[in-house]
């Protein structure tokens, strides 16, 4: 049996994270959730996800702002970005291995790009 792909949500929005939980879930993702940076900082380390969903604006920071420290420190983390608004993207040339989703997130528009993972 295939090792189980694991996701960290980072996103202060319990509701979206709960769906996104339940959704990656039934796709047989191990999911873990976080609703602040330093957390979601923590989680990174000992769960080494395979994928970060990391918001925009979130009570102790802003996690756009610490995508390229977090990319440089777990490379094999793809990032996807997501806020409510899209605001101009941070200087990310070293991350290769990231999208952008704005808010709300469409389970539809899920199943497209993650037909590929």
């Amino acid at each position: 049996m295939a090792a189980e792909r694991k996701i960290l949500i980072i996103d202060d929005e319990t509701d979206l994270c709960l769906l996104l939980k339940d959704y990656f879930t039934r796709k047989q993702y191990d999911v873990s959730l976080s609703h602040t940076l330093a957390e979601g900082e923590v989680l990174l380390a000992s769960v080494k996800p395979d994928i970060l969903f990391l918001d925009n604006n979130l009570p102790d920071g802003n996690g756009w702002q610490l995508a390229p420290a977090l990319a440089s420190k777990f490379p094999a983390v793809y990032i996807i970005l997501i806020s409510a608004f899209h605001p101009d993207v941070p200087e990310m040339p070293f991350i290769d291995n990231f999208r952008i989703i704005e808010k709300p997130i469409s389970l539809h528009d899920l199943d497209k790009q993650f037909s590929t993972f």
